[in-house]
């Protein structure tokens, strides 16, 4: 099993949900680069299950940082961290590799690893993961900061309720999304999603939910053209994160509904500076960046893990049979998938920028 993720930032994860530890190792990240733990703690809090709208399990997240770091500042070597797990409540797995759960792992990672996988709490396919890539992600975040960039995400939608979109936003500073509990720009939107979340809670049932991420100040002429376009490099991390099955950039689909006349993206010279009079792109072109905003949708699918009974089969004796999951999940995981979201961009966007010689 590999889990390496970049060509010249190279992250590796490691761990499962029910054992000792989880954490990363971080190859290549530039030294001399001062680190704010403070904006490091506050990403991590943000992904930190125990929320109104996550799973009840209690996990502190604290980031213990064993090596390329002195003094908050970055010193070349690989960064090693690891994250304890506190608060495991392993209960019979066991019995999930006979009966899967419906849109777990369970059934193909068993014919994988010839069912010698770590089932507990989904092991190594578990969401718990992305902590240590969130950790990753602030790391970039603070490198990505220093440079002018900044990447906010938000909740765009649950169920039918749908909140304001960046792309319709002049472009001002988001930072406010990341100390906001429910993370959308419209808070009335923001309470027709909630209610939306607790209705499925109090049904013990589960609901998607979209996520829209941009990437602002962003160089142009980063990317190539075909297998290691900009988007390729994006879209591969976004679908590493787990509940994530599908991704849009800039107008996305939408685009089959219109002519070229309407979607091109014609270029002008505003304040000395080559821009574009519009931005359906989505800030990309030919697969690299234009110096527009990034602008991308993620959908996550409803927690697998869900209350009511359900239907599976029992793969050991060929027997349909009733199953009724227990434990602690979240309700709606794409709103703690918003911190995830923007972890994996700043890892992904970062990458390209090494690779490219830009910083």
């Amino acid at each position: 099993m590999g889990s390496v993720f970049g060509k010249k930032l190279k992250i590796s994860l490691f761990g499962e949900s029910h054992g000792e530890g989880i954490g990363v190792v971080i190859d290549n990240f530039p030294a001399g680069i001062a680190i704010n733990m403070d904006n490091v703690t506050r990403e991590m809090n943000r992904r930190r299950p125990g929320g109104n709208f996550s799973t009840p399990r209690k996990e502190a997240d604290a980031v213990e940082i064993l090596s390329g770091m002195l003094d908050d500042r970055t010193t070349g070597a690989p960064i090693g961290a690891i994250i304890r797990n506190t608060s495991q409540h392993s209960s019979d797995y066991s019995r999930h590799y006979d009966i899967p759960r419906p849109s777990h792992s369970d059934y193909p990672a068993s014919v994988k690893y010839n069912g010698n996988h770590d089932i507990r709490g989904g092991g190594h396919f578990s969401a718990r993961i992305t902590a240590p890539l969130v950790f990753a992600g602030a790391l970039c975040k603070e490198f990505l900061r220093q440079k002018g960039i900044q990447i906010a995400a938000h909740l765009f939608s649950v169920g039918d309720f749908c909140d304001e979109s960046l792309s319709e936003m002049e472009y001002k500073s988001y930072e406010f999304l990341s100390t906001k509990e429910f993370p959308v720009l419209n808070d009335t939107s923001g309470e027709a999603m909630k209610a939306v979340i607790s209705d499925a809670q109090k049904k013990g049932d589960s609901v998607g939910g979209i996520v829209e991420c941009g990437i602002y100040g962003y160089p142009a002429g980063v990317g190539d053209p075909f297998f290691d376009s900009l988007e390729s490099v994006l879209s591969h991390m976004i679908f590493s994160v787990p509940a994530v099955k599908g991704i849009e950039f800039g107008d996305g689909f939408r685009m089959a509904q219109r002519y070229g006349s309407e979607n091109n993206d014609c270029y002008e010279l505003k304040d000395g500076k080559i821009v574009t009079k519009t931005n359906h792109g989505g800030g990309i072109a030919g697969g690299i960046s234009t110096g527009m905003p990034i602008l991308f949708r993620a959908v996550l699918k409803p927690t697998a893990s869900i209350y009511l009974p359900q239907k599976t089969l029992n793969v050991k004796t060929g027997e349909e049979t009733e199953m009724k999951i227990v434990g602690r999940h979240d309700p709606c995981v794409a709103v703690r998938g918003v911190p995830v979201i923007e972890a994996a961009t700043a890892v992904a966007v970062t990458d390209a920028l090494l690779f490219s010689g830009e910083a």
